[in-house]
Protein backbone atom coordinates (compact mmCIF):
# COMPACT_ATOMS: atom_id res chain seq x y z
CA UNK A 1 0.00 0.00 0.00
CA UNK A 2 2.73 2.42 0.98
CA UNK A 3 4.53 1.94 -2.81
CA UNK A 4 1.10 2.33 -4.16
CA UNK A 5 0.99 5.79 -2.80
CA UNK A 6 4.18 6.76 -3.61
CA UNK A 7 3.21 6.19 -6.86
CA UNK A 8 0.04 7.83 -7.29
CA UNK A 9 1.93 10.88 -5.69
CA UNK A 10 4.87 10.77 -8.32
CA UNK A 11 2.15 10.42 -10.99
CA UNK A 12 -0.20 13.99 -9.49
CA UNK A 13 3.84 15.89 -9.24
CA UNK A 14 4.48 15.04 -13.04
CA UNK A 15 0.95 16.02 -14.09
CA UNK A 16 1.01 18.81 -11.59
CA UNK A 17 4.11 19.94 -13.20
CA UNK A 18 3.24 19.89 -16.93
CA UNK A 19 0.28 21.99 -15.90
CA UNK A 20 1.70 24.46 -14.52
CA UNK A 21 4.76 24.94 -16.88
CA UNK A 22 4.67 27.41 -19.47
CA UNK A 23 3.29 26.56 -23.07
CA UNK A 24 7.33 27.39 -24.91
CA UNK A 25 8.81 24.73 -22.52
CA UNK A 26 6.72 22.22 -22.34
CA UNK A 27 7.92 19.15 -24.00
CA UNK A 28 5.21 17.11 -26.16
CA UNK A 29 5.85 13.74 -24.51
CA UNK A 30 7.18 14.32 -21.53
CA UNK A 31 3.85 11.99 -19.50
CA UNK A 32 5.06 9.73 -21.60
CA UNK A 33 8.93 9.89 -20.91
CA UNK A 34 7.82 9.36 -16.96
CA UNK A 35 4.60 6.81 -17.43
CA UNK A 36 7.76 4.67 -18.60
CA UNK A 37 10.25 5.61 -15.94
CA UNK A 38 7.89 4.95 -13.43
CA UNK A 39 7.00 1.44 -15.46
CA UNK A 40 10.81 0.30 -15.91
CA UNK A 41 11.53 1.39 -12.31
CA UNK A 42 8.50 -0.58 -10.87
CA UNK A 43 10.32 -3.48 -12.84
CA UNK A 44 7.29 -4.73 -14.97
CA UNK A 45 9.60 -4.56 -18.03
CA UNK A 46 10.96 -8.21 -18.19
CA UNK A 47 15.12 -9.07 -18.67
CA UNK A 48 16.00 -9.81 -22.27
CA UNK A 49 18.06 -12.87 -22.99
CA UNK A 50 19.74 -10.34 -25.03
CA UNK A 51 20.49 -8.04 -22.36
CA UNK A 52 21.85 -11.14 -20.19
CA UNK A 53 23.88 -12.01 -23.02
CA UNK A 54 25.38 -8.65 -23.12
CA UNK A 55 25.94 -8.38 -19.42
CA UNK A 56 27.52 -11.84 -19.69
CA UNK A 57 29.87 -10.51 -22.62
CA UNK A 58 31.00 -6.92 -20.03
CA UNK A 59 31.79 -9.28 -17.34
CA UNK A 60 33.77 -11.28 -19.02
CA UNK A 61 35.83 -8.45 -20.58
CA UNK A 62 36.03 -7.02 -17.23
CA UNK A 63 37.73 -10.33 -16.26
CA UNK A 64 40.59 -10.69 -18.59
CA UNK A 65 41.02 -6.50 -18.05
CA UNK A 66 42.04 -7.78 -14.50
CA UNK A 67 43.54 -10.41 -15.02
CA UNK A 68 45.65 -8.67 -17.52
CA UNK A 69 46.62 -5.68 -15.08
CA UNK A 70 47.88 -7.97 -12.39
CA UNK A 71 49.50 -10.67 -14.03
CA UNK A 72 52.52 -9.19 -13.99
CA UNK A 73 52.40 -8.54 -9.97
CA UNK A 74 52.21 -12.15 -9.83
CA UNK A 75 55.58 -12.39 -11.71
CA UNK A 76 57.22 -8.98 -10.27
CA UNK A 77 60.16 -10.61 -9.00
CA UNK A 78 60.95 -12.42 -11.99
CA UNK A 79 60.89 -9.07 -14.08
CA UNK A 80 63.07 -7.30 -11.76
CA UNK A 81 65.56 -10.21 -11.49
CA UNK A 82 65.68 -10.07 -15.58
CA UNK A 83 65.92 -6.41 -15.88
CA UNK A 84 67.59 -5.69 -12.21
CA UNK A 85 65.48 -3.50 -11.18
CA UNK A 86 64.44 -2.29 -7.78
CA UNK A 87 61.20 -1.48 -6.07
CA UNK A 88 60.73 2.19 -7.18
CA UNK A 89 61.14 0.69 -10.99
CA UNK A 90 58.91 -2.02 -10.21
CA UNK A 91 56.21 -0.16 -9.56
CA UNK A 92 56.86 1.97 -12.59
CA UNK A 93 55.53 -0.59 -14.59
CA UNK A 94 52.28 -0.01 -13.02
CA UNK A 95 52.37 3.92 -12.45
CA UNK A 96 53.27 4.25 -16.37
CA UNK A 97 49.94 1.76 -17.32
CA UNK A 98 47.71 3.96 -14.80
CA UNK A 99 49.03 7.38 -16.05
CA UNK A 100 47.93 6.81 -19.32
CA UNK A 101 44.68 4.44 -18.60
CA UNK A 102 43.85 8.25 -16.74
CA UNK A 103 44.74 10.36 -19.37
CA UNK A 104 42.67 9.03 -21.69
CA UNK A 105 39.56 8.07 -19.95
CA UNK A 106 38.00 11.34 -20.25
CA UNK A 107 38.67 11.82 -24.41
CA UNK A 108 37.02 8.19 -24.18
CA UNK A 109 34.40 9.30 -21.73
CA UNK A 110 33.47 11.71 -24.40
CA UNK A 111 33.55 9.84 -27.51
CA UNK A 112 31.09 7.39 -25.12
CA UNK A 113 28.54 10.02 -24.82
CA UNK A 114 28.15 10.75 -27.82
CA UNK A 115 29.39 7.81 -30.55
CA UNK A 116 28.54 4.16 -31.10
CA UNK A 117 30.18 2.66 -27.90
CA UNK A 118 30.35 -1.17 -29.51
CA UNK A 119 33.17 0.21 -32.19
CA UNK A 120 35.23 2.51 -29.44
CA UNK A 121 34.75 -0.96 -26.77
CA UNK A 122 35.95 -3.54 -29.80
CA UNK A 123 38.94 -1.17 -30.91
CA UNK A 124 39.78 -0.42 -27.05
CA UNK A 125 40.41 -4.10 -26.14
CA UNK A 126 41.67 -4.72 -29.41
CA UNK A 127 44.49 -1.95 -28.71
CA UNK A 128 45.45 -3.36 -25.42
CA UNK A 129 45.45 -7.22 -26.19
CA UNK A 130 47.99 -6.76 -29.14
CA UNK A 131 50.44 -4.44 -26.86
CA UNK A 132 49.99 -6.89 -24.19
CA UNK A 133 51.06 -9.57 -26.29
CA UNK A 134 53.99 -7.82 -28.35
CA UNK A 135 55.01 -5.92 -25.12
CA UNK A 136 55.89 -9.88 -23.71
CA UNK A 137 58.18 -10.30 -26.52
CA UNK A 138 60.65 -6.81 -25.20
CA UNK A 139 64.38 -7.72 -23.30
CA UNK A 140 64.46 -4.04 -22.58
CA UNK A 141 62.98 -2.25 -19.60
CA UNK A 142 62.19 0.90 -21.05
CA UNK A 143 60.46 -0.82 -23.98
CA UNK A 144 58.50 -3.18 -21.85
CA UNK A 145 57.63 0.02 -19.69
CA UNK A 146 56.34 1.61 -23.32
CA UNK A 147 54.29 -1.38 -23.99
CA UNK A 148 52.99 -1.39 -20.68
CA UNK A 149 51.68 2.17 -20.84
CA UNK A 150 50.38 1.41 -24.10
CA UNK A 151 48.19 -1.54 -22.45
CA UNK A 152 46.63 1.71 -20.37
CA UNK A 153 44.99 3.39 -23.92
CA UNK A 154 43.25 0.38 -24.74
CA UNK A 155 41.55 -0.51 -21.33
CA UNK A 156 40.64 3.33 -20.90
CA UNK A 157 38.29 2.63 -23.67
CA UNK A 158 36.35 -0.19 -22.15
CA UNK A 159 36.32 1.25 -18.53
CA UNK A 160 34.66 4.64 -19.19
CA UNK A 161 31.75 2.92 -20.98
CA UNK A 162 30.79 -0.74 -19.84
CA UNK A 163 28.98 0.37 -16.54
CA UNK A 164 26.88 2.92 -18.66
CA UNK A 165 25.74 0.49 -20.94
CA UNK A 166 24.45 -1.84 -17.74
CA UNK A 167 22.78 1.52 -16.49
CA UNK A 168 21.28 2.32 -20.14
CA UNK A 169 19.64 -1.30 -19.70
CA UNK A 170 18.69 -1.63 -16.23
CA UNK A 171 17.03 0.49 -13.12
CA UNK A 172 17.07 0.36 -9.43
CA UNK A 173 17.60 -3.12 -7.95
CA UNK A 174 18.20 -4.75 -10.90
CA UNK A 175 21.03 -2.26 -12.18
CA UNK A 176 22.57 -2.60 -8.57
CA UNK A 177 22.50 -6.52 -9.05
CA UNK A 178 24.04 -6.39 -12.45
CA UNK A 179 26.72 -4.20 -11.44
CA UNK A 180 27.63 -5.84 -7.94
CA UNK A 181 28.17 -8.97 -11.32
CA UNK A 182 30.33 -6.58 -13.38
CA UNK A 183 32.14 -5.32 -10.36
CA UNK A 184 32.45 -8.96 -8.82
CA UNK A 185 34.88 -9.73 -12.15
CA UNK A 186 37.14 -7.27 -11.01
CA UNK A 187 38.41 -8.76 -7.53
CA UNK A 188 37.92 -12.46 -9.35
CA UNK A 189 39.86 -11.08 -12.29
CA UNK A 190 43.08 -9.76 -9.89
CA UNK A 191 43.21 -12.72 -8.48
CA UNK A 192 42.96 -14.78 -11.49
CA UNK A 193 46.10 -12.80 -13.01
CA UNK A 194 48.31 -13.65 -10.31
CA UNK A 195 47.36 -17.14 -10.19
CA UNK A 196 47.61 -17.29 -14.15
CA UNK A 197 51.16 -15.32 -14.34
CA UNK A 198 52.85 -17.38 -11.41
CA UNK A 199 51.85 -20.83 -12.63
CA UNK A 200 52.24 -19.69 -16.34
CA UNK A 201 55.24 -18.92 -15.68
CA UNK A 202 56.37 -21.81 -13.74
CA UNK A 203 54.86 -24.47 -16.28
CA UNK A 204 56.70 -23.02 -19.01
CA UNK A 205 59.64 -22.08 -17.56
CA UNK A 206 59.44 -17.95 -18.55
CA UNK A 207 57.42 -14.76 -17.13
CA UNK A 208 56.82 -13.62 -20.52
CA UNK A 209 54.83 -16.51 -21.28
CA UNK A 210 52.37 -15.12 -18.36
CA UNK A 211 51.21 -11.81 -20.20
CA UNK A 212 50.22 -14.25 -23.69
CA UNK A 213 46.71 -16.32 -22.27
CA UNK A 214 45.21 -13.01 -22.07
CA UNK A 215 45.35 -11.31 -25.27
CA UNK A 216 44.09 -14.94 -26.96
CA UNK A 217 40.91 -13.82 -24.71
CA UNK A 218 40.91 -10.56 -25.62
CA UNK A 219 40.67 -11.33 -29.09
CA UNK A 220 37.71 -13.54 -28.36
CA UNK A 221 36.01 -10.50 -26.51
CA UNK A 222 36.75 -8.20 -29.63
CA UNK A 223 34.67 -11.03 -31.71
CA UNK A 224 31.72 -10.91 -28.60
CA UNK A 225 31.16 -7.14 -28.59
CA UNK A 226 31.18 -7.06 -32.21
CA UNK A 227 28.68 -9.39 -33.05
CA UNK A 228 26.59 -10.23 -30.18
CA UNK A 229 26.56 -7.70 -28.08
CA UNK A 230 23.47 -4.85 -27.65
CA UNK A 231 23.92 -1.54 -27.03
CA UNK A 232 20.99 0.49 -25.84
CA UNK A 233 20.02 3.83 -26.02
CA UNK A 234 20.89 6.46 -23.66
CA UNK A 235 18.77 6.63 -21.07
CA UNK A 236 16.46 3.89 -22.26
CA UNK A 237 15.89 2.51 -18.94
CA UNK A 238 14.72 5.67 -17.35
CA UNK A 239 12.20 6.13 -20.13
CA UNK A 240 14.38 8.67 -21.88
CA UNK A 241 15.27 7.70 -25.19
CA UNK A 242 17.03 10.42 -28.02
CA UNK A 243 17.99 12.26 -25.11
CA UNK A 244 19.77 15.46 -26.22
CA UNK A 245 23.24 15.96 -24.70
CA UNK A 246 25.13 19.30 -23.24
CA UNK A 247 28.40 20.84 -24.04
CA UNK A 248 31.18 18.76 -22.73
CA UNK A 249 32.27 22.17 -20.66
CA UNK A 250 28.86 22.35 -19.17
CA UNK A 251 28.57 17.94 -18.43
CA UNK A 252 32.06 19.22 -16.57
CA UNK A 253 30.56 21.92 -14.56
CA UNK A 254 27.62 20.51 -13.30
CA UNK A 255 29.81 17.45 -12.22
CA UNK A 256 31.82 19.29 -10.22
CA UNK A 257 28.77 20.80 -8.49
CA UNK A 258 27.43 17.63 -7.59
CA UNK A 259 28.60 17.03 -4.14
CA UNK A 260 27.31 13.54 -3.76
CA UNK A 261 29.62 12.64 -7.25
CA UNK A 262 32.62 14.63 -5.97
CA UNK A 263 32.74 13.63 -2.27
CA UNK A 264 32.31 9.67 -3.40
CA UNK A 265 34.86 10.06 -6.04
CA UNK A 266 37.27 11.13 -3.41
CA UNK A 267 36.71 8.52 -1.15
CA UNK A 268 36.89 5.91 -4.06
CA UNK A 269 40.15 7.26 -4.89
CA UNK A 270 41.56 6.41 -1.26
CA UNK A 271 39.97 2.75 -2.17
CA UNK A 272 42.22 2.68 -5.42
CA UNK A 273 45.47 3.92 -3.37
CA UNK A 274 45.02 1.04 -0.98
CA UNK A 275 44.02 -1.40 -4.26
CA UNK A 276 46.52 -0.08 -6.42
CA UNK A 277 49.37 -0.58 -3.51
CA UNK A 278 48.56 -4.27 -1.87
CA UNK A 279 47.59 -5.84 -5.39
CA UNK A 280 51.04 -4.91 -6.44
CA UNK A 281 52.80 -5.45 -3.52
CA UNK A 282 50.80 -7.55 -1.66
CA UNK A 283 52.49 -11.32 -3.19
CA UNK A 284 56.03 -9.42 -2.22
CA UNK A 285 55.39 -8.53 0.75
CA UNK A 286 53.79 -12.02 2.16
CA UNK A 287 56.90 -13.68 0.28
CA UNK A 288 59.28 -11.48 2.29
CA UNK A 289 57.85 -12.19 5.39
CA UNK A 290 57.62 -16.42 4.97
CA UNK A 291 60.96 -15.98 4.13
CA UNK A 292 61.74 -15.26 7.60
CA UNK A 293 60.23 -17.26 9.44
CA UNK A 294 61.31 -21.07 10.35
CA UNK A 295 60.57 -23.80 7.75
CA UNK A 296 60.01 -21.02 5.16
CA UNK A 297 63.55 -20.27 3.98
CA UNK A 298 62.84 -21.64 0.29
CA UNK A 299 59.61 -20.83 -0.57
CA UNK A 300 59.02 -19.03 -3.70
CA UNK A 301 57.16 -16.46 -4.83
CA UNK A 302 55.36 -18.40 -7.30
CA UNK A 303 53.68 -20.47 -4.64
CA UNK A 304 52.66 -17.60 -2.50
CA UNK A 305 51.32 -15.40 -6.01
CA UNK A 306 48.89 -18.34 -6.18
CA UNK A 307 47.92 -18.04 -2.26
CA UNK A 308 47.78 -14.38 -2.47
CA UNK A 309 45.15 -14.64 -6.20
CA UNK A 310 43.49 -17.69 -3.90
CA UNK A 311 42.49 -15.19 -0.90
CA UNK A 312 42.08 -12.02 -3.58
CA UNK A 313 39.89 -13.55 -5.54
CA UNK A 314 37.74 -15.56 -2.42
CA UNK A 315 37.45 -12.17 -0.85
CA UNK A 316 35.79 -10.60 -3.79
CA UNK A 317 33.58 -13.50 -4.53
CA UNK A 318 32.10 -12.26 -0.83
CA UNK A 319 33.12 -8.46 -0.43
CA UNK A 320 31.24 -7.60 -3.68
CA UNK A 321 27.95 -9.26 -3.74
CA UNK A 322 27.58 -8.94 0.01
CA UNK A 323 28.15 -4.68 -0.47
CA UNK A 324 25.47 -4.40 -2.86
CA UNK A 325 22.95 -7.12 -1.04
CA UNK A 326 23.46 -4.68 1.96
CA UNK A 327 22.49 -2.04 -0.31
CA UNK A 328 19.80 -3.01 -2.02
CA UNK A 329 18.50 -4.37 2.19
CA UNK A 330 19.07 -0.90 4.22
CA UNK A 331 18.32 1.84 1.43
CA UNK A 332 14.34 0.93 1.30
CA UNK A 333 14.60 2.46 5.08
CA UNK A 334 17.69 4.32 4.96
CA UNK A 335 18.52 6.19 1.68
CA UNK A 336 21.62 7.19 3.21
CA UNK A 337 22.94 3.30 3.60
CA UNK A 338 24.95 3.23 0.18
CA UNK A 339 27.75 5.99 1.58
CA UNK A 340 27.70 4.79 4.97
CA UNK A 341 28.23 1.21 4.03
CA UNK A 342 31.56 1.96 1.95
CA UNK A 343 32.85 4.07 4.93
CA UNK A 344 31.85 1.40 7.56
CA UNK A 345 33.91 -1.02 5.37
CA UNK A 346 36.68 0.99 5.05
CA UNK A 347 37.26 2.11 9.15
CA UNK A 348 37.12 -2.24 9.41
CA UNK A 349 39.69 -2.94 6.24
CA UNK A 350 41.77 -0.21 8.03
CA UNK A 351 42.97 -2.02 11.22
CA UNK A 352 42.86 -5.59 9.55
CA UNK A 353 45.29 -4.93 6.60
CA UNK A 354 47.59 -3.23 9.33
CA UNK A 355 47.74 -6.15 11.51
CA UNK A 356 48.33 -8.51 8.55
CA UNK A 357 51.37 -6.09 7.44
CA UNK A 358 52.82 -5.93 11.00
CA UNK A 359 52.49 -9.96 11.72
CA UNK A 360 53.53 -10.63 8.34
CA UNK A 361 56.93 -11.94 9.39
CA UNK A 362 55.70 -13.79 12.77
CA UNK A 363 52.48 -15.47 11.32
CA UNK A 364 51.48 -17.20 8.28
CA UNK A 365 48.07 -18.68 8.91
CA UNK A 366 46.93 -15.64 10.96
CA UNK A 367 47.92 -13.20 8.19
CA UNK A 368 46.22 -14.82 5.49
CA UNK A 369 43.02 -14.65 7.67
CA UNK A 370 43.14 -11.24 8.60
CA UNK A 371 44.55 -10.33 4.59
CA UNK A 372 41.33 -12.01 3.70
CA UNK A 373 38.98 -10.14 5.56
CA UNK A 374 40.24 -6.78 5.45
CA UNK A 375 40.05 -7.30 1.67
CA UNK A 376 35.82 -8.66 1.98
CA UNK A 377 35.07 -5.15 3.59
CA UNK A 378 37.56 -3.30 1.19
CA UNK A 379 35.53 -4.57 -2.05
CA UNK A 380 32.66 -3.89 -0.45
CA UNK A 381 32.72 -0.46 -1.65
CA UNK A 382 32.82 -1.65 -5.88
CA UNK A 383 29.64 -1.68 -6.65
CA UNK A 384 28.31 0.39 -4.36
CA UNK A 385 30.13 3.54 -5.95
CA UNK A 386 29.60 2.85 -9.11
CA UNK A 387 25.51 2.66 -8.39
CA UNK A 388 26.20 6.17 -6.20
CA UNK A 389 27.33 7.44 -9.60
CA UNK A 390 24.89 6.15 -12.16
CA UNK A 391 22.06 7.28 -9.96
CA UNK A 392 22.80 10.88 -8.76
CA UNK A 393 23.57 11.43 -12.82
CA UNK A 394 21.61 12.15 -15.65
CA UNK A 395 22.12 9.70 -18.75
CA UNK A 396 23.73 11.76 -21.44
CA UNK A 397 26.77 12.65 -19.13
CA UNK A 398 27.29 9.33 -17.13
CA UNK A 399 30.51 8.28 -19.43
CA UNK A 400 32.16 11.66 -18.78
CA UNK A 401 31.29 10.76 -15.07
CA UNK A 402 32.87 7.82 -15.62
CA UNK A 403 36.14 9.05 -17.34
CA UNK A 404 36.27 12.32 -14.98
CA UNK A 405 36.28 9.69 -11.81
CA UNK A 406 38.73 7.01 -13.41
CA UNK A 407 40.79 9.97 -14.28
CA UNK A 408 40.49 11.71 -10.31
CA UNK A 409 40.78 8.45 -8.71
CA UNK A 410 43.47 6.49 -10.85
CA UNK A 411 45.67 10.56 -10.79
CA UNK A 412 45.64 10.60 -7.21
CA UNK A 413 44.84 6.88 -6.23
CA UNK A 414 46.68 3.88 -7.98
CA UNK A 415 48.23 5.49 -10.45
CA UNK A 416 51.04 6.63 -8.14
CA UNK A 417 50.96 4.36 -4.94
CA UNK A 418 53.06 1.83 -6.47
CA UNK A 419 55.55 3.77 -7.58
CA UNK A 420 55.57 6.17 -4.08
CA UNK A 421 55.55 2.98 -1.96
CA UNK A 422 58.63 1.24 -4.09
CA UNK A 423 60.45 4.49 -3.91
CA UNK A 424 59.57 5.06 -0.14
CA UNK A 425 61.10 1.25 0.32
CA UNK A 426 63.53 2.17 -1.21
CA UNK A 427 64.61 4.97 0.37
CA UNK A 428 63.85 3.01 3.76
CA UNK A 429 66.34 0.59 2.32
CA UNK A 430 69.04 3.12 2.36
CA UNK A 431 68.38 3.73 5.76
CA UNK A 432 68.47 0.56 7.14
CA UNK A 433 71.74 -0.66 5.09
CA UNK A 434 73.55 2.30 7.16
CA UNK A 435 73.32 0.27 10.10
CA UNK A 436 70.70 3.09 11.43
CA UNK A 437 67.66 1.21 11.98
CA UNK A 438 66.91 0.50 15.51
CA UNK A 439 69.26 -2.38 17.25
CA UNK A 440 66.00 -3.51 19.22
CA UNK A 441 64.07 -3.97 16.41
CA UNK A 442 66.97 -6.40 15.10
CA UNK A 443 67.50 -8.10 17.62
CA UNK A 444 63.77 -8.63 18.26
CA UNK A 445 63.18 -9.72 14.91
CA UNK A 446 66.09 -12.50 15.11
CA UNK A 447 64.70 -13.92 18.15
CA UNK A 448 61.21 -14.46 16.87
CA UNK A 449 62.21 -16.14 14.25
CA UNK A 450 64.39 -18.43 16.33
CA UNK A 451 67.57 -17.24 14.16
CA UNK A 452 71.08 -18.09 15.40
CA UNK A 453 73.17 -15.95 12.93
CA UNK A 454 73.07 -12.53 11.24
CA UNK A 455 74.57 -13.21 7.86
CA UNK A 456 74.40 -11.00 5.15
CA UNK A 457 72.06 -12.34 3.26
CA UNK A 458 69.38 -12.42 6.06
CA UNK A 459 70.42 -9.00 7.18
CA UNK A 460 68.98 -8.15 4.03
CA UNK A 461 65.78 -10.44 3.66
CA UNK A 462 65.14 -8.45 6.78
CA UNK A 463 66.57 -5.00 5.70
CA UNK A 464 64.00 -5.61 2.39
CA UNK A 465 60.63 -6.83 4.61
CA UNK A 466 60.45 -4.29 7.07
CA UNK A 467 61.43 -1.38 4.22
CA UNK A 468 58.31 -2.62 2.17
CA UNK A 469 56.41 -3.61 5.37
CA UNK A 470 56.63 0.50 6.91
CA UNK A 471 55.49 1.73 3.22
CA UNK A 472 52.97 -0.35 3.32
CA UNK A 473 51.60 0.67 6.80
CA UNK A 474 50.61 4.34 4.65
CA UNK A 475 47.84 1.83 3.06
CA UNK A 476 46.14 1.98 6.25
CA UNK A 477 45.56 6.34 7.18
CA UNK A 478 44.23 6.36 3.53
CA UNK A 479 41.58 4.06 4.19
CA UNK A 480 40.50 6.29 7.25
CA UNK A 481 40.70 9.37 5.21
CA UNK A 482 38.47 7.69 2.74
CA UNK A 483 36.04 6.48 5.33
CA UNK A 484 35.74 10.35 6.31
CA UNK A 485 34.78 10.99 2.66
CA UNK A 486 32.06 9.19 1.87
CA UNK A 487 30.76 10.10 5.73
CA UNK A 488 30.05 13.75 4.06
CA UNK A 489 28.66 12.46 0.81
CA UNK A 490 26.19 10.52 3.11
CA UNK A 491 24.82 14.04 3.49
CA UNK A 492 23.96 15.51 0.54
CA UNK A 493 23.26 11.35 -1.37
CA UNK A 494 19.35 12.24 -1.15
CA UNK A 495 19.12 15.35 -2.36
CA UNK A 496 21.49 14.51 -5.27
CA UNK A 497 19.85 11.06 -6.12
CA UNK A 498 16.72 13.73 -6.31
CA UNK A 499 17.92 16.09 -8.44
CA UNK A 500 19.64 13.85 -10.84
CA UNK A 501 16.35 12.00 -11.47
CA UNK A 502 14.23 15.46 -11.77
CA UNK A 503 16.33 16.34 -14.58
CA UNK A 504 15.72 15.72 -18.35
CA UNK A 505 18.14 17.09 -20.31
CA UNK A 506 16.60 17.33 -23.71
CA UNK A 507 13.98 20.25 -21.62
CA UNK A 508 17.01 22.27 -20.21
CA UNK A 509 18.28 25.03 -21.94
CA UNK A 510 21.58 27.56 -22.28
CA UNK A 511 21.00 28.16 -18.01
CA UNK A 512 21.06 24.77 -17.29
CA UNK A 513 23.89 25.15 -14.95
CA UNK A 514 23.01 27.77 -13.23
CA UNK A 515 19.58 26.08 -12.51
CA UNK A 516 20.65 22.61 -11.84
CA UNK A 517 22.09 23.15 -8.39
CA UNK A 518 19.93 26.00 -6.65
CA UNK A 519 21.49 27.33 -3.14
CA UNK A 520 17.38 28.28 -2.17
CA UNK A 521 14.93 27.24 -4.33
CA UNK A 522 15.19 26.68 -7.92
CA UNK A 523 12.31 27.40 -10.37
CA UNK A 524 12.01 24.95 -13.52
CA UNK A 525 10.38 26.48 -16.76
CA UNK A 526 8.96 29.31 -14.86
CA UNK A 527 7.35 27.69 -11.89
CA UNK A 528 8.14 26.50 -8.52
CA UNK A 529 9.02 23.32 -7.90
CA UNK A 530 9.61 21.73 -4.15
CA UNK A 531 11.94 18.96 -4.66
CA UNK A 532 14.49 21.37 -5.79
CA UNK A 533 14.52 22.77 -1.98
CA UNK A 534 17.48 22.82 -0.36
Amino acid sequence: MPTQVLHSNSTVKNVLQIMNAEPSSAPNNNSQQHLMNDETAGGRSPITGRQKITVVILCFVNLINYMDRYTIAGILVDIQHQFKIGDDKGGLLQTAFVISYMICAPVFGYLGDRYNRKYIMAFGVFLWSLTTFVGSYMNEYYLFLFFRSLVGVGEASYSTIAPTIISDMFVKDVRSKMLALFYFAIPVGSGLGYIVGSVTARILGSWHWGLRVTPLLGMLAVLLIMFVMEEPERGQSEGYSHLTTTSWSEDIQLLCRNRSFMLSTAGFTCVAFVTGSLAWWGPQIMWSGLKMQKGYEDVTINSVSLNFGIIAMAAGLIGVPLGSYMAQRLKVHYPKADPLICAVGLLISAPLLFLGLALADKYNYLVLVLIFFGQVSLNLNWSIVADILLYVVSPTRRSTAEAFQILFSHAFGDAGSPYLIGVISEILKKFFAKGTIPVLLASMTLANNNLQTSSGDKQDDINNFHSLQYALFITSFVEVLGAMFFFFTASYIVKDKELAETETPADYGPDTVQNRYPVDETRLHGHSNPRFVA
